[in-house]
């Protein structure tokens, strides 16, 4: 997780309810298939990778962890987009959105 990422996940996470932490994980589906989904969430999985920086707390479940082992979660903002970004080193193609990628 850098810098970046990390003080925009503790902005948002400030507003959200105590103990809340953001969840990453990968799903079939999207357009090149599969998808990275976030979520904010209060409790936490026996199976989780946790990962915690400057207050953000990234949770991610045990099956999603075997398709993105070395990722990096970013946080770009751009003129026309502000949006989380995830270089995996296991992605083949990534799709325009930034949230869907083959393998």
């Amino acid at each position: 997780m850098t810098d970046r990422a990390a003080r925009r996940i503790s902005k948002i996470l400030s507003s959200e309810s105590e103990g809340s932490m953001l969840r990453i994980a990968v799903l079939g589906g999207g357009c090149s298939g599969f998808q990275y989904d976030f979520q904010i969430v209060q409790a936490r999985e026996d199976d989780d990778l946790v990962l915690e920086r400057d207050g953000a707390v990234v949770l991610i479940d045990e099956m999603s962890q075997q398709y993105m082992p070395g990722a990096v979660i970013d946080y770009t903002e751009e003129l026309i987009a502000a949006a989380f970004k995830i270089d995996n080193p296991l992605a083949t193609a990534n799709c325009g959105c930034g949230t869907s990628f083959s393998i």
